[in-house]
């Protein structure tokens, strides 16, 4: 018997290797003679490079760069080589431009910068690497990408012809586009994957700045200013760049550096837990195994559009093999999954209890909850033909 498990992590609890390694345990209980597989997934925000890494080896690389006040920290890539010797790059923007890097008290939508982000992908061309992903969730930007292009050498000027700081708030103040001294790495064949899971245009009701912006600390007050930047700035790159964003599914991501990744660079937006699965190889990882246990902190009609349950699920339905997600808790409408292949849903909760108690007790629930999962499986192994 072989068994893989594939979980994404229980976000502010347990890390996808911690998920693993319980699950493993208690699979090894029931199962003492099974195969066990271990994949770690991340749907394209934080821990992506590590859960390819993981699975596919390669080494990280650390560089200094600017975090999204401008700051300099250390934040690292991965660098991928297949079996023809020819290299990859992984990037992830979170880790230079995530939210996660800056306390609640610091997060602002108008003065946060995606120039840190521009900086690992100037590093991996220096490297000599012409194929990079770039996983662009957790961002705790609003700078419609002008950040992380200026680190690429593309040149935002006012009307004075001054460069702009690449920030949210200067978005308005851009009158052209200068592209005379891009990094020269860029003028030669470089393809650049995007890696996104939500489809939100650049501009609008349910664009970058009114759908996010809050959550990166924009005020209510503050959105018009941002709303009114981005429109501004897609009008210019559609005249000096000849590509209109505005209303691009998936431009809004990662407050607009979906859209300049793809009219400045040319880059592709892709399905991020399709591009991670690709990266990981898990089809043939897969391809022998008889179940696929995978899971997420939470699991809803979301989890059905185009997320890590998802992903796996019509992976594997292609497949035919059978997925069981244990996850922390379900709502009503993650019955969608099982249009997706997912063949049954076990939640970790097993009574009701405050957020403090599942943290505290998140281990003892997932063996929990494994448990049951493999004696069902134990139990259905056993029942004769009817």
């Amino acid at each position: 018997m072989h068994i893989v498990i594939a979980p994404d992590s229980f976000k502010g609890t347990l890390s996808s290797e911690q998920i693993i390694e319980i699950i493993s345990a208690e699979a090894r209980c029931h199962f003492p003679d099974a195969k066990i597989t271990g994949v770690p997934i991340a749907d394209g925000g934080e821990g992506t490079v590590h859960a390819v890494l993981a699975s596919r080896g390669g080494r990280l690389r650390n560089v200094p760069v600017k975090n999204p006040l401008f700051e300099t920290i250390e934040a690292s890539y991965g660098i991928l080589e297949d079996s023809y010797g020819k290299l990859s790059a992984i990037i992830e923007m979170a880790a230079a431009s995530g939210i996660t890097l800056l306390p609640a008290s610091q997060r602002s939508a108008l003065t946060t910068t995606s120039y840190g982000t521009g900086e690992l992908i100037v590093d991996a061309l220096k490297q000599g690497i012409r194929d990079i992903t770039v996983a662009i969730g957790g961002s705790a930007t609003n700078d419609g990408g002008m950040g992380a292009m200026a680190a690429l050498g593309f040149r935002f000027l006012d009307k004075n012809n001054k460069d702009v700081v690449p920030t949210g708030e200067n978005l308005i103040h851009v009158s052209h586009i200068d592209a005379s001294a891009i990094l020269s790495e860029l003028t030669e064949n470089v393809l650049f994957t995007v890696m996104c899971d939500v489809h939100n245009p650049f501009c609008g009701p349910c664009g970058a700045t009114y759908t996010y912006g809050p959550q990166k600390g924009a005020a209510a007050e503050q959105l018009e200013l941002l709303e009114q930047g981005m429109s501004h700035f897609a009008e210019i790159i559609k005249r000096d760049l000849g590509t209109d964003i505005r209303d691009a599914k998936g431009a809004g991501a990662a407050g607009g550096l979906g859209g300049a990744l793809c009219a400045f660079l040319g880059g592709s937006l892709k399905s991020g837990i399709q591009t991670l699965l690709e990266l990981v190889q898990f089809e043939a990882l897969t391809k022998d195994a008889d179940i696929i246990i995978s899971g997420e902190g939470c699991a809803d009609g979301q989890s059905a559009q185009g997320k890590v349950l998802w992903g796996i699920g019509t992976s594997a339905k292609a497949l035919g093999i059978p997925v069981i997600a244990i996850v922390g808790g379900m709502r009503p409408d993650a019955k969608q999954l099982y249009d997706c292949g997912i063949t049954a849903i076990v939640p970790a909760l097993n009574r009701a209890m405050s957020l403090t108690e599942v943290f505290r007790h998140s281990k003892n629930l997932l063996h929990d909850a494994a448990e049951r999962t493999f004696l069902l499986l134990k139990a259905g192994m056993s029942l004769k033909n009817l």
